[in-house]
């Protein structure tokens, strides 16, 4: 090597030289990062019911019920229209 001396004073210029500026900081996520997914049970009706579990509020037994166990256990046909009247009517 012809310059041996030089190495040193090139490693000292390196380690002086500034570092790169940070990107600003901002609230807001990067337009490319996904949203987290909802959390399981977290899509609650006006009157509590869990959608995604197959509740639906029914006004004549005032509570979330699942479509295909309200129409076994009262005998209504299984299909909106059916279920919608049922709950639809006063109670008994």
């Amino acid at each position: 090597m012809r310059f041996p001396h030089l190495l040193p004073l090139l490693l000292f210029l390196a380690a002086c030289a500034p570092a790169a500026p940070d990107p600003p900081a901002t609230d807001e996520a990067p337009a490319d990062a996904a949203a987290p997914p909802p959390r399981p049970g977290s899509d609650r009706d006006a009157h509590g019911c869990i959608g995604s579990a197959g509740y639906a509020w029914c006004e004549r037994t005032a509570q979330c019920e699942r479509p295909w166990e309200l129409a076994r256990r009262e005998g209504v046909e299984n299909a909106p229209a059916a279920i919608d009247a049922w709950c639809g009517a006063p109670a008994d």
